[in-house]
């Protein structure tokens, strides 16, 4: 089937060229367009969408709130949202991350890029490096809040689990991770998996954030 996409963006012709490459792929169909977060959400009503292609910086509503209220709704009414940003825009970024996004890309980012990661989103996975995610968390660790809250949803992982969450919030890859601790990679991937089933969390870019608000890892640790 294929993954039904809208794209949210205030400029016509941005909206035109995602709009171009997107429907060039078989397995991608653009099902609805929309100028800013409140446009999006009434799109949302009528319109069955997998994949939500989300401008920052728009009127009206922009997509940090537009973004948070999307991923607020129930999940069988819940698409994943990817994020665009530019380089002066990470804060945003951020907060669309804790908001409930997927991930976000560069505006600039090559169309083959965007293509691969709305199908990785549309699979239920992250898009955003764990590199490019703990540089986030670090540079913007103010917009954490008050001081961390031990989250009692960690109570629930096991010894194992803890230790592949705490290299998941360092920035380690699955790849990386499988080396330091001495098991397969899809054992790790498993484990990625059991972490965020526990937790009740979408994808390992929550799953950081947590790691971060509840004081498993600190900015910079």
């Amino acid at each position: 089937m294929s993954v039904r996409v809208m794209i949210v963006d205030d400029q016509a012709l941005v909206r035109a060229g995602f709009r171009m490459v997107l429907d060039s792929q078989p397995d991608l169909t653009v099902v609805g367009e929309a100028i800013d977060g409140a446009d999006a959400l009434r799109v949302l009503d009528r319109v069955e969408v997998d994949v939500v292609v989300m401008d920052l910086r728009m009127p009206t509503m922009d997509g940090v709130e537009a973004t948070r209220r999307i991923c607020a709704r129930s999940a069988g009414d819940r698409p994943r949202v990817l994020v665009l940003t530019t380089f002066d825009t990470e804060a945003d970024a951020f907060a669309a991350l804790r908001a409930g996004a997927s991930g976000f890309l560069l505006k600039n980012v090559p169309p083959e890029e965007l293509l691969a990661a709305i199908r990785v989103v549309a699979e239920g996975d992250s898009v955003v490096a764990p590199s490019i995610t703990r540089r986030l968390l670090d540079r913007f660790a103010g917009q954490l809040g008050p001081d961390p809250v031990a989250d009692p949803r960690l109570a629930q992982l096991t010894e194992r689990e803890r230790e592949v969450l705490l290299l998941v919030a360092q920035g380690l890859s699955n790849a990386e991770i499988a080396a330091r601790v001495h098991v397969a990679e899809a054992t790790v991937k498993t484990h990625v998996g059991r972490i965020l089933a526990k937790l009740q969390l979408r994808d390992r870019v929550q799953a950081v954030v947590l790691a971060y608000e509840s004081g498993l890892v600190t900015p910079g640790g």
